[in-house]
This record gives structure tokens, sequence and C-alpha cells, in this order.
């Protein structure tokens, strides 16, 4: 099962409102495990970075001018999320920005039912709990050391640790059997059968035997006439 583990950065809150994506991190996983291949992007955004978002990601105007634009990268985007599910911590904050890039430039926007929200997992599997991705770390124990600003590249890999162990961690069937060793039919084992052995007292024995009884065990019950 393929898988697409997605993360943006952006100047700001609403696409609607002139804000831009920045960069786009993207992390394949099969059968939820990181392949360790990735997609990734820093964007021009034809615009001013504001303060506030430059204090979240660090990506200056300076840094981003030469960047290529959306559109240069789309179909490369495209490619490599294919089909594939989208693992996404608040969705609908970066498939307002993705669909809003790929409407400008006339590409068909990707549907909300492709998407699989990790906040909305994590607030039913913890209720009351905060379910930010730092967070989520800290309670799963995935190191944070690296995430000294938002990356997304950074934490999209975050994100797939994090969806791993929401969905029931590396070994999610508290089995170490394979799947398909439950469909063989399991064969009994027949014992081997042992020949009888027979260790039959021998003459002294029996002449021993008979002589203890006559002078240690007089009267004996089995030695009466029936």
């Amino acid at each position: 099962m393929r898988e697409i583990a997605l993360d943006t950065e952006t100047t700001g809150l609403d696409p609607n409102s002139g804000h831009r994506i920045v960069e786009i991190g993207c992390v394949e996983m099969i059968d939820r495990i990181s392949t360790g291949e990735v997609f990734h992007v820093y964007l021009n955004p034809e615009r001013d970075m504001p303060e506030e978002a430059y204090r979240v990601h660090g990506l200056s105007e300076e840094f981003l001018a030469d960047k290529q634009k959306f559109a240069a990268v789309a179909d490369d985007f495209l490619h490599f999320v294919q089909q594939s599910p989208l693992v996404i911590h608040n969705a609908q904050f970066d498939m307002k920005f993705i669909n809003y890039e790929l409407k400008k430039i006339g590409k068909e926007i990707i549907p909300m039912s492709r998407t699989i929200d990790t906040v909305i997992m994590a607030r039913k599997k913890f209720p009351g709990s905060p379910a930010n991705l730092d967070a989520l770390c800290k309670r799963f124990e995935i190191d944070l050391s690296a995430r000294t600003l938002h990356g997304a590249l950074l934490d999209a890999e975050l994100l797939a640790d994090v969806y791993l162990e929401l969905t029931g961690g590396r070994q999610s069937k508290l089995t170490l059997k394979r799947d398909d060793d439950f469909a063989k039919p399991q064969q009994k084992t027949q014992a081997p059968v042992m020949e009888t052995r027979n260790f039959p007292p021998s003459a002294q024995e029996r002449e021993d035997h008979l002589k203890f009884l006559q002078t240690q065990l007089k009267d004996a019950l089995w030695l009466e006439e029936k």
C-alpha cells in the first residue's frame, strides 16, 4: 500500500488573501513505512515574506528569489504523488494551498477524499490531549532535535513516523507470523510408535522372590488358594 506524507510551508494562512506556497515536502511510504523516496522543492512565491511567517520557517525573500515557481514543478509533484492517498497533518490547510496552485495553472485539483488527516486521527485516539506535531512526536518518543524551525520535508518525515504510530506501530497485528502463514493448514505431527520392550525376571530372581515370600511375608494373601 503506497501512501504519501505531505507538508507545505507558506507565506500565510489563506491563498485567497494572496498567500502562496514556499516549500513542499513529500515522503513515500509503503505499508506505512518510509521508503526513503522523497519529493522536495522550495518555491518562489512571487511576493514578500511576512515577518510572522519567516519566524515559523526561516525562509526569506532573498533565499526564495531564485527558486522555481509552482507551475514549473507541478508535473513533477503530480507524478510523485500519483493517485496515492495523502497523509497530512491538518489536511484542510495544505490542500487549500495545493489546490489553489493547481487550479491557477489549469490543472485538476486533488479531492479531499484522497487525504488522511492525522490531526483528526490523533484527536480521536487521544481526546483532550494536544494534537500538534510536536506533542505527538513527544508522545511517541520521536526525535525532534532537528526541528528548530518548521520545514516541509522534515515535518513530512516526522509525520510519517507519527502516522505509523497512530496506526499501530511497526507490528500492528501483535503477532510475529506473516499473513500468509495463517492461510496455511496446520499439519499435525504423528508421535512415533515405540515397540513394547519385555524384561522377564531370570530364574535366580524368581527363586529369590519366592524365598523372600516364604521367610518375610508369611501368610501372604496372594499366595492363598482361591
